[in-house]
């Protein structure tokens, strides 16, 4: 069992939506991201978007992530180390994956050892403060119950585009779209948000949300896929 290292100085920024990063990286004489500690900030400030359903929901506070990096300063085996099983945890792995390939690699540095970001979400503005412990609870658990309802809509329109759907099963597909707000608007947000991820280069997020569209049973990202997703 190889032992992990959190990187140790603390970083904070301000977001343009209300709400405020800070990313917490333990530092030793140990892997250093390239340009330094303001570079690391203004990376993040530039990348991190905050998840939806968490910053509606008032979901807030700290994901660790836990990443190797090889001689080349590239990320890989990351994974969360602690988190809340909400969208939190897909954008904090998301970000620190960006993050591969802007590393220092000392030259005695372990490859094997695990490294830990720490990646905070704090919303301001929001009045977040007069959400209570329950109503927190309650909402990661509605995170966790519209996975299970997402799975549902995917396998449908999957088995859909491969023509072995049962065509009763779509009526009631289309009131559960409809009772996750899985509109017109939302398909729209989410194209803007694969968009920006593409000029972060963040390919494979922006992918996977192209492909989100298509197995909502929209076509209208099917040339965002053409073009970027083979």
């Amino acid at each position: 069992m190889y032992p992990s290292i959190t990187l140790g100085f603390i970083l904070s920024l301000a977001g343009l939506f209300g709400f405020r990063e800070v990313i917490s990286v333990n530092a030793q004489e140990q892997p250093a991201f390239k340009g330094g500690q303001k570079a690391l900030v203004s990376f993040i400030d530039n990348n991190l978007i905050y998840p939806e359903f968490s910053k509606e929901n008032c979901l807030q506070g700290t994901i660790q992530v836990s990443f190797r990096l090889n001689r080349q300063g590239k990320i890989y085996d990351s994974k969360i180390q602690k988190g809340f099983g909400t969208d939190l945890d897909l954008e904090a792995l998301r970000v620190v994956r960006l993050t591969s390939g802007k590393w220092i690699i000392p030259t005695n540095h372990d490859t094997l050892i695990s490294l830990v970001l720490p990646v905070n979400f704090s919303l301001r503005d929001f009045k977040c403060d007069q959400r209570s412990r329950d109503e927190i609870n309650a909402a990661i658990s509605a995170y966790h119950a519209r996975v299970g309802m997402n799975d549902a809509i995917f396998n449908f329109y999957d088995k859909k585009a491969l023509g072995t759907y049962d065509q009763a099963d779509e009526a009631r597909i289309q009131d559960l779209k409809a009772q996750l707000g899985y509109d017109e608007k939302f398909i729209e947000r989410l194209l803007k948000l694969a968009q920006r991820k593409l000029k972060q280069g963040d390919k494979e997020g922006a992918c996977e949300d192209f492909q989100t569209v298509r197995r909502l049973g929209s076509d209208v990202a099917a040339g965002m896929i053409a073009q970027h997703c083979k």
